[in-house]
């Protein structure tokens, strides 16, 4: 409105500079206010996530092994902790330099806990870095007790006895076929499993 306008034409000139010294008190104090907000105490928008809060309890039989050689492959490691192989022990990668290793139950873990290791070093699961608790709490259920070798198979075995000694088999035809039947399908059964654990692991559907 014309009285709005004249009352703005009172207040500044024509250079927009505040004729009125109260007002111009205001606004300066009202820029000092802005300027004098504390800043927030907390970056909610940097702070990195919480590692997962994993009991002793919890996938007691996983320990987190560390401090080795960047170009150490599954091979290397699994040499280190060979005596372990035959009761079972698996590998599964964090990153370059650090891995959790799988045992076949907690004591065994325990107990390669309190040995000392040539060129790598353990500790406990729940003492380990953020990267290895969060995909060990990610992968749990691919992280079940490693199994005990499984003995060779009869059929196998008595091809490889029989395969030695140049003796013929008595067994039938029909035998023979189902053995190697049977076979087969553990090999397939067994190619299918492994491969879906490694799908799962590198998050692959």
């Amino acid at each position: 409105s014309p009285g709005a306008e004249e009352s703005w034409d009172a207040l500044f000139n024509d250079d927009g500079d505040c004729l009125d010294p109260r007002l111009l008190q205001e606004l300066s104090g009202g820029e000092e206010r802005r300027e004098s907000l504390q800043e927030p105490r907390f970056n909610y928008y940097g702070a990195e996530p919480a590692a997962p809060d994993l009991s002793d309890d919890e996938l007691p039989h996983v320990i987190e092994i560390y401090d080795f050689p960047p170009d150490f492959r599954t091979e290397d490691l699994l040499r280190v902790f060979c005596s372990y192989q035959k009761k079972g022990f698996d590998i599964k990668w964090v990153d370059d330099t650090h891995a959790l290793g799988i045992f076949s139950s907690p004591i065994t873990a325990r107990d390669a806990l309190s040995t000392k290791h040539l060129m790598v070093k353990t500790r406990p699961l729940s003492q380990g870095t953020r990267a290895a608790k969060a995909k060990a709490r990610a992968y749990a259920d691919f992280l079940q007790p490693a199994k005990e070798r499984p003995e060779t198979s009869a059929a196998l075995a008595r091809r490889l006895v029989i395969g030695a000694l140049g003796v013929r088999s008595n067994q039938t035809r029909a035998q023979r076929d189902a053995e190697r039947k049977k076979l087969q399908e553990a090999r397939e059964r067994k190619r299918l499993e492994n491969k879906q654990r490694e799908d799962a692991w590198e998050g692959r559907e």
